[in-house]
């Protein structure tokens, strides 16, 4: 039988779905099984998978894979159950609830294969010890470079590398189009070259975006700052997770539909009366230190 699981939305999610990926070889182990996804480096090497396609990179797939055979298809969004809507339990559990798949606690997974452990070792001769960060996320070209309900603070981010930047190189994994900071060096590489940095790391601070995933797949403990989306819902146990201050003001919800806010850190919607509010830095480089 063949399986085709399609996956919908950034790099995270698909890292997310290597969790499911493994489920579901667990339910089905004589399957074939299938990934459709804009990341299909993220499946490079795992076990579970036969193949992954990058969306309408695989012409005749249907004629392929679906036309008169046995086969299931599991292409449903779930951002759009109830209880990842209400926040009741993590998004791997969900996805599989939602595809009658058992869930026994798989958790997500990499495998960099020694050609490449190689490459990347020679990449980066780096003589010093590693602090890596990424404080910034979502789509490409956004009017609103800083996203408060995803991003890590400016003042966070200068304070903690203030307190490190003597010790340890500071690689900060963004795009171009995302926000410099000094006393960094800018990494941008690919799914690969970023998991062996983060694997070669002493130091880690992520948001919730697709390093912290990364981390955790490679069993590395990393402090993870948390706005509006929650560690119980998109995160690991593995990782010291900081979750934002309380609220201290009220805000403008008239555009809120499935979710409360707008992870693109709509302006109106900002619940703070003032941006150092939200995380007190020493707890973040105490949660650091202890890594």
């Amino acid at each position: 039988m063949n399986i085709i699981l399609s996956i919908s939305g950034g790099m995270g999610k698909s890292v997310l779905a290597t969790a499911v990926c493994r489920a579901i070889r667990h339910s089905y182990p004589s399957c074939k099984l299938y990934v459709i996804t804009g990341y299909p480096e993220v499946f490079s090497n795992i076990d579970s998978v036969d193949m992954a396609f990058h969306h309408g990179g695989e012409h005749y797939f249907y004629s392929k894979y679906i036309e008169g055979q046995e086969c299931k298809i599991f292409a449903n969004e779930p951002y759009l159950v109830t209880e990842h809507i209400q926040g009741k339990e993590h998004l791997i559990e969900t996805w599989c609830k939602m595809n009658n798949i058992v869930y026994n606690g798989e958790q997500v997974e990499i495998n960099i294969n020694s050609r490449e452990e190689m490459f990347y070792h020679n990449k980066y001769s780096i003589d010093k010890e590693i602090m890596i960060i990424q404080t910034h996320g979502g789509g490409q070209n956004q009017e609103v470079k800083y996203s408060w309900a995803r991003d890590m603070p400016n003042y966070v981010i200068e304070e903690v590398i203030e307190h490190f930047k003597d010790r340890y190189l500071i690689l900060h994994v963004r795009r171009d189009d995302q926000l410099p900071f000094a006393n960094t060096m800018p990494i941008h590489d690919a799914y690969k070259g970023i998991a062996y940095l983060i694997k070669k790391s002493s130091k880690r601070l992520f948001i919730d975006s697709c390093c912290q995933h990364i981390a955790s797949a490679l069993k590395k403990q990393s402090t993870v700052l948390w706005v509006t989306n929650r560690p119980n819902v998109f995160g690991h146990s593995i990782h010291h997770n900081i979750i934002a201050s309380i609220e201290t003001k009220k805000p403008d919800l008239r555009n809120s539909l499935f979710t409360k806010y707008n992870i693109g850190g709509a302006l109106h919607e900002y619940p703070y009366q003032n941006e150092r509010d939200m995380f007190n830095v020493n707890e973040i480089i105490d949660s650091i230190n202890r890594q």
